[in-house]
């Protein structure tokens, strides 16, 4: 029996990039429309909640535009999220998905942000990770519909990534013969300046690794993460174990990354801190920068090659401690300044509960989130903290995701 059919009005983005409406009481999210449709959707009720279906546009909202992607439209690409909308919809929908999730997860009051645009809203993108098929009798790459997790449509281009990285794909699937016996497998491929980094999953055998590196001139370094889990660089251009961050995390968008660093590293600045604590320092870009100012850094950071890059830019100004940051934190209080920039998935409780110690933090936590929910659960976490600014920076254009910048200071009792 199909779900029946309803007129429906849009009336916000949610925080996955569903458009809000509201039908009988019930909250309905409405995935590819925009504040302002107005559309007959097909409803499927879950509880309070209901997923809807666009069936058609009976008035179109005046920040709808045509989306570039074929793959957006044809193969409803869950890589992206807004791309039928104008890109200063897309930053007044994502400064409201903060101050929201700040409201009602974080109890906080707070006004939507600024969210300061990228220099580039396409071709922004240093990394691609693409799901690897086997499909009558060869290779695709490619990604998952939003609609449905499972199936993967082969990917032509992907207009929001760097041009040299999908050609560096095309060059990798032109190689896949030289892969793996496997059914499904999973590649990144990552621009790092000078050359490409890629890191495949999967396989418990790889006969031919070598081959496949000198199959695709432009890799720099060739990481593996078998079936057993255990990653390893497997071949590179050179021999500079100094530069072995390849697979480490980096921030996608070069251009906003820069200025968010330089931001939070001013944020740091203001506070003239004697000794600060880089959480989650990744291989140190911005631990640099506040040891540049004449604080004393320990820059705390699980992955060992991207702690062992920050130890050397750090030198003599820091300590860096190669461990999780719940399991090392603690020791490295009390701190003027902490500076936390966890994964999506935010801090861990004990985390918060270091911090939320008296005399812990004298003077402000610097919080770079990636996840508005979670942010606002930290937040709500440290009762003993206020809001003391907000800043949003769009990283990842056409997308509903957002980084955000939340400067803390403890309540003075």
């Amino acid at each position: 029996m199909n779900a029946p059919e309803r007129e429906l009005t849009v009336e916000s983005i949610a925080a996955g990039g569903d458009g809000v409406a509201r039908a009988e009481g019930l909250v309905v999210f409405v995935p590819r429309t925009a504040p302002g449709d107005v559309a007959s959707v097909r409803v499927s009720s879950r509880g309070r909640f209901a997923r809807g279906e666009l069936r058609s546009l009976l008035r179109a909202s005046p920040e709808r535009v045509e989306p570039p992607c074929p793959h957006y439209t044809r193969d409803r690409c869950g890589g992206c999220q807004l791309q039928h909308m104008s890109y200063d919809a897309q930053r007044a929908a994502k400064a409201s998905i903060v101050r929201d999730a700040l409201v009602r997860i974080g109890r906080r009051d707070a006004a939507p942000p600024e969210v300061r645009p990228s220099p580039l809203q396409w071709r922004y993108r240093r990394k691609l990770t693409l799901a690897m098929r086997r499909a009558q009798g060869r290779w695709i790459a490619g990604l998952h519909p939003y609609d449905d997790p499972v199936r993967v449509f082969a990917l032509g281009d992907c207009p929001i990534t760097d041009e040299r990285v999908v050609a560096t794909w095309r060059d990798v699937l032109a190689a896949a013969e030289q892969l793996p016996r496997a059914r499904e497998l999973r590649g990144a491929v990552r621009w790092m300046g000078d050359g490409a980094s890629f890191t495949l999953e999967g396989g418990d055998q790889w006969r031919f690794a070598r081959q496949f590196f000198d199959a695709v001139p432009a890799l720099r370094e060739l990481w593996w993460v078998p079936d057993d889990g255990r990653r390893r660089r497997v071949a590179a251009r050179d021999g500079d174990a100094a530069r072995a961050a390849g697979a480490s995390f980096v921030q996608v968008n070069e251009g906003v990354a820069a200025a968010l660093a330089e931001y939070v590293a001013s944020k740091v600045a203001a506070h003239a801190p004697a000794t600060v604590v880089d959480a989650y320092a990744g291989s140190g870009a911005i631990a640099q920068m506040v040891a540049a100012g004449g604080a004393r850094v320990t820059a705390i950071e699980l992955d060992p090659d991207a702690a062992a890059l920050c130890a050397e830019r750090l030198g003599s100004a820091g300590r860096v401690i190669a461990d999780a940051v719940e399991n090392a934190l603690p020791a490295a209080l009390p701190a003027d300044v902490v500076i936390l920039n966890p994964p999506r998935a935010g801090v861990h409780e004990r985390v918060t509960g270091a911090l939320a110690g008296g005399g812990a933090v004298r003077t402000a936590i610097v919080y770079v989130s990636c996840n508005p929910a979670t942010l606002a659960r930290d937040i709500q976490r440290l009762p003993g903290y206020r809001v003391a600014s907000l800043l949003s920076f769009d990283m990842f254009p056409q997308t509903a995701h957002v980084e955000t910048v939340c400067e803390l200071l403890p309540e003075v009792a």
